[in-house]
C-alpha cells in the first residue's frame, strides 16, 4: 500500500467521524429549538377546561376560579335569590340573554343549567372592570332601598342582578359572559367545554 493511499484512507475516516459528529451535534442543538415551538405547559393551562369542585359551596356563596386568565364565578343561589330573578325580569335589558351568542342553555330567567348554580364569567361587558357581589339587599347593600341583589361595577356604575343580566339604562351593553360549562355530577363542574363541544 502505496503512503498516498493510507493518507487518503486517513483522511476519509477523519471526514466521516466529523460529519458523524457533526450531524450527532446538529439534532442535539436542534432539539432545545423544536422543543422550543411546541407550547409551554401554562399556554396549554391558559386554554384548558378547568375541573371545579362544588362540594363545598354553600346557599348564598360564591367561589371564583381562573380560566383563560378571566375570572368566573360560581355562585349556590340560595331559593330567595332565585326567586328576586322573576322580580328583575322586567328591569334588565336583555332577559332572556338573546342578544349576545351564548350557550343555549343561558337563555332562560336563571341563565344557568341548574337554577341553584351560576356560572359567569366576572369581567364587566363595557370596559372590562370586575364588579363586586353585592348579595346583601335594600338598604345594607348601599345601592338603594330596594336592591334584590347582584353585582356593581365599581368603574362606571353598571349593575347586574343575581343572573349576571345588566339593568336598563347602564353603561354595560349586554349581560355577563356565560361561558361555556358541564357538570361531571352533583358535586363537579368543568368550566370551558359543554357536551356539545
Amino acid at each position: 500500500m502505496s503512503s498516498d493511499e493510507t493518507v487518503d484512507s486517513g483522511r476519509r475516516n477523519l471526514l466521516v467521524a466529523t460529519a458523524a459528529v457533526g450531524g450527532v451535534a446538529g439534532v442535539v442543538a436542534a432539539i432545545p429549538f423544536g422543543m422550543s415551538m411546541l407550547p409551554s405547559e401554562r399556554a396549554k393551562a391558559a386554554g384548558a377546561p378547568v375541573e371545579v369542585d362544588i362540594s363545598d359551596l354553600q346557599p348564598g356563596q360564591m367561589k371564583t376560579v381562573e380560566w383563560r386568565g378571566k375570572p368566573v364565578w360560581i355562585i349556590n343561589r340560595t331559593k330567595e335569590q332565585i326567586a328576586s330573578l322573576r322580580k328583575t325580569d322586567d328591569k334588565v335589558s336583555d332577559p332572556k340573554s338573546e342578544k349576545l351568542m351564548q350557550p343555549e342553555y343561558c337563555q332562560n330567567e336563571t341563565r344557568s343549567i341548574k337554577p341553584e348554580i351560576m356560572v359567569a364569567v366576572g369581567i364587566c361587558t363595557h370596559l372590562g372592570c370586575s364588579p363586586t357581589e353585592k348579595f346583601k339587599t335594600g338598604v345594607e347593600s348601599g345601592i338603594a332601598a330596594d336592591w334584590p341583589g347582584g353585582f356593581l361595577c365599581p368603574c362606571h356604575g353598571s349593575t347586574f342582578d343575581l343572573a349576571g343580566r345588566v339593568y336598563k339604562s347602564k353603561p354595560a351593553p349586554d349581560n355577563l359572559e356565560v361561558p361555556p360549562h358541564m357538570y361531571l355530577g352533583d358535586a363537579k363542574i368543568v368550566i370551558g367545554e359543554d357536551k356539545k363541544a
